[in-house]
């Protein structure tokens, strides 16, 4: 196809994040320094941002037939590079600044592939193509195999790494077939193709898109697809569970989301009812177990399903407000998340065995650490959905979706499963202002609010509460998000 300058600017976000793994490639290869490849990271993600900016003057925009470049990837671009600038700032806390502290092996290839896995939601969330899918998502999981088992010397790590890529491959090959069988019955690839030759579903569409579902249900850890996030969670390293709950669970919906919206094929009845169901199981089993964790990882691992299953009203409504409700959503689950699992990273640095994930080592935080503690406790104000915390604008969203859409059903499952998320949520709260029993293992440095990852957090706290209290500026920026 003939490419333009349009072309090329709509397409710089990714080209600047491809073109930044290239230079801390280069830089690791010139001269192994832990503050180059960090330094590089950042600066090359902070100009990915700035290059939307000049990407939004010329779409909506069709750049190959793949990839297409509208408000709605604009956004989720936005948030995936936002993540992961936070979590490249948490790597670095995490990892530590001398050689002879911290981490005990190469630091560099951790920012690497970082920026290759988001290079990977850039192109995830352009996809209007299942080739398109499969390339962004293949680049999105492969770093990830080595980023949750990039702490080598630990046996929980290199568990939570095999786990994780025998599970993603299985869930790719069903995505696979079942873009196989759709193919087969549609002969086209494009999502608005496949949509417009598939008027009235039959058995074989409707079993292709179950296929790709399931494929997609094991990226999100959907019940009961579930089964490896807790443990690959309580194995990786803090700043790593933090990507895999933040920017790369919100890649793999977005594009869930573009498909159901340009193939009405996906608004089958029988699709919705399976959906409906997935919903309804991550949002009651997710909540249930985290009820009996005793580690933060692992509860917020069990957490991050029913947050999902919650996601998953806005996909079965797939009307009125349900593009904007899964926008807000997913701004103020990433903003929330991201700060709980900094604070995990702060309390596990400088690296020495496992991280500080046990519940009793937070026992008594506030009289330690009060503004960690502080943090902390608007993040689960914020997971749990309270008034004045980005997480409840994000929950009334999709409440309105789901009483708009009449989906009854879904919502009592909603209500239920935050009455019982409000219960674990208090339970972590409560244990940060108990007495400490002098059992802690690790700690947060006394000046880590002057450290690049402490600002960070505290910025994010602030955030979090700051668009609980005052939204518009969030409202009015995801309006205008919509599939051009």
């Amino acid at each position: 196809m003939d490419l333009r300058l349009e072309h090329f600017i709509a397409l710089l976000p990714l080209l600047v994040c491809a073109a930044t793994a290239i230079a801390v490639m280069l830089g690791i290869a010139w001269r192994r320094s832990h503050r180059q490849s960090f330094l590089l990271s950042v600066i090359g993600l902070n100009l990915a941002l700035l290059a939307l900016l000049p990407a939004l003057r010329v779409m909506p925009l069709e750049v190959t037939p793949l990839l297409r470049i509208d408000s709605f990837a604009a956004f989720y671009m936005a948030l995936i590079l936002v993540a992961t600038l936070a979590c490249v700032t948490l790597a670095h806390a995490y990892l530590g600044e001398g050689r002879g502290k911290g981490y005990p092996g190469n630091r560099e290839e951790l920012y690497l592939l970082m920026l290759l896995s988001a290079c990977g939601g850039l192109v995830l969330v352009s996809a209007q193509h299942l080739a398109g899918l499969f390339i962004g998502l293949e680049l999105l999981s492969v770093p990830t195999y080595a980023l949750v088992a990039y702490a080598f010397f630990n046996r929980r790590s290199l568990e939570a790494g095999i786990k994780y890529m025998i599970l993603s491959a299985a869930g790719s090959a069903f995505l696979l077939l079942g873009m196989a069988l759709l193919y087969a019955e549609s002969g086209s690839l494009a999502f608005a193709a496949i949509g417009a030759s598939l008027g009235s579903p039959g058995l074989l569409a409707q079993s292709a898109l179950g296929l790709m579902l399931v494929g997609l249900a094991f990226k999100l850890s959907l019940v009961p697809f579930h089964l490896w996030t807790p443990d690959v969670y309580e194995g990786a390293p803090a700043p790593v569970a933090a990507f895999l709950a933040t920017a790369s669970k919100v890649a793999v919906f977005a594009a869930l989301l573009r498909l159901f919206q340009l193939a009405p094929v996906a608004a089958a009845p029988a699709l919705h009812e399976l959906l409906a169901a997935l919903a309804v199981a991550s949002i009651l089993v997710g909540n249930l177990l985290a009820l009996l964790q005793n580690n933060l990882k692992r509860l917020l691992g069990y957490s991050s399903i029913a947050h999902f299953g919650y996601l998953l009203v806005a996909l079965v409504a797939s009307r009125g407000l349900a593009l904007e409700a899964a926008a807000v959503y997913l701004a103020t689950y990433v903003l929330t998340t991201l700060g709980a699992f900094g604070v995990i990273s702060l309390m596990s640095t400088p690296y020495s065995g496992r991280d500080a994930d046990a519940l009793y080592e937070y026992r008594g935080l506030f009289w330690r650490r009060p503004y960690l503690t502080a943090v902390l406790t608007v993040m689960m104000l914020s997971l749990a959905g309270i008034p004045l915390t980005a997480g409840f604008i994000g929950k009334f969203y999709l409440i309105a979706v789901g009483v708009e859409a009449r989906l009854w059903w879904l919502l009592g499952a909603l209500v239920l499963g935050s009455a019982i998320g409000l219960f674990y949520y208090l339970r972590v709260m409560v244990t940060l202002y108990l007495r400490e029993p002098n059992l802690h293992r690790h700690d947060a440095p006394f000046d880590w609010g002057q450290r690049a990852g402490g600002m960070m957090l505290l910025l994010v706290a602030l955030l979090a509460f700051a668009i609980g209290v005052y939204p518009q500026p969030l409202l009015a920026m995801l309006q205008g998000v919509a599939l051009g």
